[in-house]
């Protein structure tokens, strides 16, 4: 057993991996880019070395700088988590070359499975079943489509290469199959610099369901029960759970075995993933494609099977045989998994990001292995860092466990109801609406369950007015405690006067919205009152302490009821949240609003995104016309341009190409033509 590893990536698939690493005795070497030199992988490491800029190809994706490391550090092993270098088969040769060890299969499994193409030749020779289709490397637009019938439609156009839901078109009829290989070939190009394509019939509804695999160099291949991961968004795995709640165990057997023998195939040694899909009622699959690493869901069968899987992995990279046997992995209860990410729903899943405000994990909630409520957490980030757009914008995962399906997703929704990420909009409340979905607890689950049911499309997602009340009343509160012992009752913020007690103005804006609020709060002897506009009165008790807001309406008012609050508040915005769900309401001055922009000046060109400035082409002093592009920002590789609103001249500039801005964050100001 070698003595020190470095772990090759970063988030919280590095800190899971650091943990075990520790945990058996040996020495974790981390490694950072620039953003993330506060990272938690960072400060939990035995060591850490910094190998360059936010760009991941110049650190996270070098391999120059990775066998660097190495050597600086003496690690003798690398485990690269997954995405990244972690199925880059010249990373491997070149650790192997280096006489370092690669925790990850060999580097011929690595090439072989990474071409969809020969991966599916591979599998026919294991005799596994492959969906019906046409698989030659090097196909012309001209053949691919004269092979098209044979197929069938539905067919799929699909890039040999990469992964991801990336070079891949759904076909309905023939007059769209031109259309759409050019546009899977331009893709597929630009994401894996390889625009081969192979043609295959669409499953309609399929299931998505992948085999965990364990094989050592001593001949010992098992398979590790299976996963459900057909709730997917863009091809992207957003909900897995452990096991399938359809799969009988007649099907999970054979499913199995089918894997082991594509494994044994390929020579496959480590941890890996055999990928099928089913119809719906999972009573016959196909081989999809094998995954050569760890899966971001793999928490789900360690619970289920109490299995350290990254332990195994590292085992076995040190020689070692495997010392489970296949008839003594037996399952026990039920685990799912939700990945937090950092997106808005209510904007079409744009990409977000920022600094962490807070983040509170559920209590009791376990580190990296189950809580004693059944919950587990693995993140990548805590209060104060930053999730910026270079990386991949997932910030966590919750699994949960219970003794059977029902209670480990009914878990699953109270955990994400009582997680607190503050800092930019996330799909915190999203998970919470699709796990409540009639098709979701009962199991009848298919990869378009998502764009089907509409789930997070709502296009909106407006604070209620009790939110809008709580800030305000959170506020008077607030700046009531700050009062010295002795104090003028004018300076009373609820509006002291002779008499009885002023209404006082507090004018609020959510986030992404443009109306403000007008909220009107006095405090009287019964607690406080509050309005919102010209609405009827409310009384409420208020209790402000440690970051919590409760507020319980006294009957007889418009508001009604007792609310508990997570909130984070400074003097000119408030973060506030309940039941997973957050929003960051600004307090705008007596004269905002007189524009349509947020803020009022509609003039004024704000980020509608965390992210990057691509590019500016805007000075101060020039003349614009309506349309035109002022500024582009970037998040998450998808760029989105600013336009002048009117024929105007540019008056301010606020930001540099390159430079990093928040969500709203001023970029350029425009005033009109007189």
């Amino acid at each position: 057993m070698f003595d020190t590893v470095l772990i090759a990536n970063r988030g919280e698939i590095a800190v899971r991996v650091i943990r075990t690493v520790q945990a058996l005795g040996l020495r974790a070497v981390a490694v950072y880019s620039d953003p993330d030199r506060t990272a938690p992988h960072v400060a939990l490491a035995d060591e850490a070395v910094h190998i360059g800029p936010a760009a991941a190809s110049h650190s996270y994706l070098s391999i120059e700088k990775i066998i660097d490391a190495c050597r600086t550090t003496g690690a003798q092993a690398v485990h690269p988590g997954y995405g990244f270098l972690s199925e880059n088969a010249a990373f491997a040769q070149a650790l192997a070359d280096a006489d370092l060890t690669f925790i990850g299969p060999p580097v011929g499994a690595i090439t072989a499975m990474g071409d969809k193409i020969s991966a599916k030749e591979l599998a026919v020779a294991a005799d596994a079943p492959i969906v019906p289709g046409v698989y030659r490397p090097g196909m012309t637009d001209e053949e691919l489509i004269a092979e098209a019938d044979g197929v069938g439609y539905p067919l799929m156009v699909k890039a040999a290469a990469g992964g991801g839901g990336k070079g891949m078109r759904i076909v309905s009829q023939p007059g769209e199959l031109q259309e759409m290989i050019t546009a899977a070939r331009r893709e597929a190009m630009g994401g894996f610099g390889d625009d081969t394509m192979m043609l295959e019939r669409y499953v309609e509804q399929p299931r998505h369901i992948e085999i965990q695999i364990l094989a050592d160099g001593h001949g010992t291949t098992l398979w590790v029960g299976e996963r459900e991961c057909s709730l997917q968004r863009r091809h992207q795995k957003v909900i897995e759970e452990c096991h399938s709640p359809v799969l009988s165990q007649g099907v999970r057997v054979a499913m199995g075995e089918a894997a082991v023998r594509i494994a044994r195939e390929v020579g496959y040694e480590g941890a890996g993933t055999v990928e099928f899909i089913t119809n719906s009622e999972a009573s016959e699959f196909f081989f999809l494609e094998m995954n050569t690493r760890l899966q971001v869901e793999h928490p789900v069968t360690e619970e289920v099977y109490r299995l350290d899987l990254v332990e195994q992995q590292i085992r076995v990279a040190a020689g070692e045989r495997l010392s489970l046997r296949q008839e003594e992995l037996l399952p026990s209860g039920h685990a799912v998994e939700a990945r937090l990410y950092a997106e808005d729903p209510a904007r079409g899943f744009l990409p977000t990001g920022g600094q962490v405000v807070r983040f509170d994990v559920p209590e009791h909630a376990g580190l990296g292995t189950i809580g004693p409520t059944g919950v587990r957490v693995d993140a990548g980030v805590q209060t104060g860092n930053a999730v910026t757009a270079d990386y991949d914008p997932m910030v966590a995962k919750l699994t949960t466990y219970g003794p059977d399906r029902a209670q480990a997703l009914a878990r699953l929704d109270r955990a994400l109801a009582r997680t607190v990420l503050f800092g930019f909009p996330t799909n915190i409340g999203f998970l919470r609406d699709l796990i409540a979905l009639d098709a979701v607890s009962s199991g009848d689950l298919h990869t378009g369950l998502i764009e089907e049911m509409a789930v997070g499309t709502s296009g909106s997602d407006a604070p209620p007015e009790e939110v809008l009340a709580a800030v305000a009343l959170a506020t008077v509160a607030r700046r009531q405690r700050a009062l010295p012992t002795s104090f003028d009752p004018f300076d009373i913020p609820g509006g002291w006067r002779v008499g009885e007690p002023s209404w006082t103005r507090w004018p609020l804006r959510p986030v992404g919205a443009t109306a403000i609020t007008d909220v009107f709060v006095r405090v009287t002897r019964d607690g406080m009152e509050v309005r919102i506009a010209d609405g009827a009165p409310s009384t409420a008790q208020v209790r402000l302490a440690d970051g919590q807001l409760v507020v319980e309406y006294l009957p007889g008012g418009h508001l009604s009821g007792r609310f508990a609050y997570a909130l984070t508040m400074d003097d000119a915005q408030a973060w506030i949240g309940r039941d997973g769900r957050a929003w960051l309401i600004k307090e705008e001055g007596l004269a905002a609003g007189a524009g349509s922009g947020p803020g009022g000046g509609d003039g004024a060109l704000v980020a509608p995104m965390p992210g990057s400035v691509a590019a500016i082409s805007a000075v101060v002093g020039d003349s614009v016309e309506s349309g035109q592009t002022l500024v582009v920002v970037e998040a998450m590789k998808m760029e989105h341009p600013l336009k002048a609103p009117f024929d105007g001249t540019v008056v301010a500039v606020h930001v540099e190409a390159g430079e990093q801005v928040g969500m709203e964050a001023p970029l350029v100001d425009v005033e009109p033509h007189e």
